[in-house]
């Protein structure tokens, strides 16, 4: 897996000061997204265990309120893969930080068991995500005035 960014004082995405990791590679490929760059599965920096370490380290400062996980598109298989037990990790050494995640997918339609993106990793990454942005970004539906959200078709779902 490829990241295209990490961001260690982030205030635009979650509630808090966060720490952000924004992954590569997305199938949605939403007209107006914000980070099309991010849409090659080899955008960026290969995902490894020191990017691993570089963000529990970033996330150790209790002024730091939890874990951001954008895109790209998480939730793409290959994405999956990687981010599942890296999502326990975090959980188990930081269980009081929450975890936030944006997906293009929704969770009913595509993420559920059966669905179109539901992998054997999917229910252990929703297990470990507090919060979830879900729904493509829609360029009509466009909002600058959302809360954590691009266009009015989102959702927040507080899965935890």
């Amino acid at each position: 897996m490829y990241y295209g960014a990490i961001k260690k004082f982030d205030v635009a995405d979650g509630i808090g000061v966060r720490v952000s990791l924004f992954v590569s590679g997305c199938r949605n490929c939403c007209p107006g997204c914000f980070q099309p760059q991010t849409w090659d599965f080899s955008y960026g920096t290969e995902f490894t265990e020191e990017t691993e370490k570089e963000i529990i380290e970033a996330l150790a400062p209790s002024h730091i309120a939890g874990f951001s996980l954008l895109g790209g598109e998480p939730f793409e298989e290959e994405n999956q893969k990687v981010l599942a037990p890296f999502l326990e990790k975090l959980k188990s050494i930081y269980p009081k930080k929450d975890i936030w995640c944006w997906t293009g997918y929704i969770l009913e339609k595509d993420l559920q068991p059966g669905c179109r993106k539901h992998t054997e990793f999917t229910d252990r990454m929703l297990a470990c995500i507090d919060t979830l942005v879900d729904g493509a970004f829609i360029q009509e539906q466009r909002n600058l005035m959302l809360e954590f959200r691009g266009s009015e078709n989102q959702r927040i779902l507080k899965l935890h």
